[in-house]
């Protein structure tokens, strides 16, 4: 029998069967598993698509099929590796906010560049525009000016007042989506609002150091009555680019990849090479340092460091 996984709490498997998708079998997984692609704490993530077999009345997972794509983060132990969020997914919504709490750029371009490794596409939202003075809507016209100018979709909206939330619908229908940021950013209160039978549990923000509780503790799919499914993330801190070399991973960065066309060198890494297009874009005011300074950060890090 072959399903698709739709929650994972680390030892067990919700999978919806594909031959009768209103039966879910909880499954574990068949002595030692290993996915090929991608060196990860979780051989099984949700949205997996998996074989599994009915041993002694109890389901297992024997095989878990070829992904298309996969969102992962750091894993949350001090190796290497990487734990996957979602697999099989048809877009990602990363859900920021300027303030309450901050959502930081290098945050941001992580994981479009970690998305732009594994072809998911992303879609920006950015949350509680309702709370922002003056000088929080100039900066979120700055950062949204940055990530259009690149191609990436970006919505402005107030989960709290119901403002572009029709906008939000629309995207999310027919397809999988899976929906991340920090905790606290408003993503459980944003699906509610969308589809309020579904009553994820949320929390208010710490007043004291500005940041979130996490309300969900593992992934999970939910379907949409109009249609889709919405793979609902544990607030995360960190996004990883894994299995690429650093001189790889400007091809991440749309700009900087095509700003690169016009350096001297064809391996420039736009740190200390002359006629380096990439530096000389940053001091003209062409590529934004915020952009530049992510990739600085993402290269030094190699991986195995997160800020």
């Amino acid at each position: 029998m072959k399903g698709t996984v739709i929650k994972s709490t680390g030892s067990y498997y919700d999978v919806r069967l594909e031959e009768d998708q209103r039966v879910v079998t909880n499954c574990r997984i068949k002595g030692k598993m290993r996915t090929d692609d991608i060196k990860s704490t979780n051989p099984v993530a949700v949205g997996d698509y998996v074989s599994i077999s009915i041993e002694a009345g109890e389901g297992m997972i024997t095989e878990v099929l070829p992904r298309k794509n996969y969102v992962v983060r750091r894993a949350s132990n001090l190796s290497k590796q990487t734990h996957v969020l979602a697999a099989n997914v048809d877009q990602a919504l990363l859900v920021a906010t300027i303030n309450y709490p901050v959502t930081t750029p290098v945050f941001i371009d992580r994981f479009l560049a970690s998305a732009e490794a594994f072809d998911v596409p992303v879609i920006l939202i950015f949350n509680k525009v309702d709370r922002y003075d003056q000088q929080l809507k100039e900066e979120l016209k700055s950062f949204e000016a940055i990530y259009k100018n690149m191609g990436y979709e970006v919505i402005e909206i107030s989960a709290k007042h119901d403002e572009g939330l029709e906008q939000v619908k629309e995207i999310l229908k027919g397809k999988v989506s899976v929906i991340a940021g920090h905790s606290g950013v408003g993503k459980s209160t944003l699906i509610n609002k969308i589809e309020p039978g579904l009553n994820l549990r949320t929390d208010e923000i710490s007043e004291t150091n500005n940041s979130g509780k996490h309300t969900t503790t593992y992934a999970e799919m939910h379907p949409f009555s109009f249609g889709g499914y919405i793979i609902d993330t544990p607030g995360v801190r960190g996004f990883g680019i894994t299995g690429i070399e650093k001189n790889e991973i400007a091809h991440y960065f749309r700009d900087i990849f095509k700003i690169s066309d016009r350096c001297q060198y064809n391996n420039c890494t736009h740190r200390h090479e002359p006629g380096c297009a990439v530096k000389q874009a940053v001091e003209e005011g062409e590529l934004p340092y915020s952009r530049y300074q992510s990739y600085i950060n993402i290269v030094d890090s190699s991986t195995s460091k997160y800020r």
